[in-house]
């Protein structure tokens, strides 16, 4: 542990001109009476550290003396590959190899590149949940994580619906979708069938030393987005149709599903002469329809089923029975 802080230590000086006790004490996580140690033992390892005494002073490497401990190890260098995306990091247990990856680089850099790690994050940050959402973590994304790097099968007990399965399983990789974690696995019971499982409705997982030889023809984006077509699909299960106002075309895709709302408007005739355009639109239900039509708004009239129909108009007397005025 102590070994790993003094390199550490020494990359940090590496990359910057110099740096005070309290700001190695925070990057290291220590005191800093175990910076000022740490700087002894390595003075007294022939590593030049000079420590400057006063309000300005600090500590700082003497003579331009370069360390050449920067290999990256595995976990290192794959972390570094996901330093975009910090909080997904941190939710996989990855923040600390890739904050050692990142140091090993900088140390490695030109002086005159050693700040692109910083201009590039003041430039690029990715927020994966929606708005108004706020994600939760699953208590056993790290665990599953692990598995996924070392290749190692698990044995994962997960919820459906008010029933707890057991499942052996092959991890292969994780996605992350607007804030919702899944795991994209082989069932090795199922003939060994690629299925998706939400990481949330995980209630325990033990991963063994057993591992798994990975595909190498899996391409996790490419299963990720067939899958996720798919499953906006197959959640379409009813028609709905609708004439739509040229504004009510406009919003259709903020309303339901984007691609259905596509399909529909390209499959549509002409608009009308009053410029209306009358669609056929898969939905999830009924109930789902009345609330996302709802949207729209006076932009959209539903003309068939009769029962969505008959909603609107009772939402319609309702409206008017809220904002119309009476008779004098």
């Amino acid at each position: 542990m102590r070994a790993a802080r003094l390199i550490k230590m020494v990359l940090l000086l590496q990359t910057r001109p110099s740096m005070t006790a309290a700001e190695l004490a925070r990057e290291l996580e220590v005191s800093e009476r175990t910076v000022t140690r740490d700087a002894q033992a390595l003075s007294e390892a022939g590593v030049p550290v000079y420590a400057e005494r006063g309000r300005a002073g600090g500590y700082r490497l003497i003579g331009g003396y370069r360390t050449r401990l920067t290999g990256l190890h595995r976990g290192e260098a794959e972390a570094l590959f996901l330093s975009g995306v910090p909080g997904a990091l941190r939710e996989m247990g990855l923040e600390d190899a890739a904050s050692a990856a990142r140091l090993k680089v900088s140390a490695a850099l030109l002086p005159s590149l050693r700040d692109a790690s910083r201009t590039a994050a003041q430039r690029f940050h990715l927020d994966a949940p929606d708005w108004f959402k706020q994600p939760e973590t699953p208590e056993l994304l790290p665990a599953v994580a692990d598995a996924v790097w070392d290749d190692r099968r698990i044995t994962a007990r997960y919820r459906r619906g008010e029933q707890e399965a057991v499942r052996e399983l092959e991890p292969y990789g994780l996605v992350l979708k607007a804030g919702v974690w899944y795991l994209c696995a082989r069932v090795p019971s199922g003939r060994g069938a690629f299925r998706v499982y939400r990481i949330d409705r995980f209630t325990a997982v033990d991963a063994g030393a057993e591992r798994f030889t990975r595909d190498e023809e899996f391409d996790l984006p490419a299963f990720w987005a067939e899958r996720a077509e798919q499953f906006a699909r197959s959640i379409l299960r009813a028609e709905v149709v609708v004439r739509l106002s040229p504004r009510g075309v406009r919003g259709l895709a903020y309303a339901v599903d984007p691609q259905a709302a596509r399909e529909a408007l390209d499959a549509a005739g002409a608009a009308g002469a009053d410029g209306w355009v009358t669609v056929t639109l898969p939905v999830e239900s009924e109930e789902v329809a009345h609330t996302q039509l709802r949207m729209l708004g006076p932009e959209a009239e539903v003309l068939a089923p009769e029962s969505l129909r008959e909603r609107f108009a009772g939402d319609a007397r309702r409206m008017a029975g809220l904002y119309g005025h009476p008779e004098p």
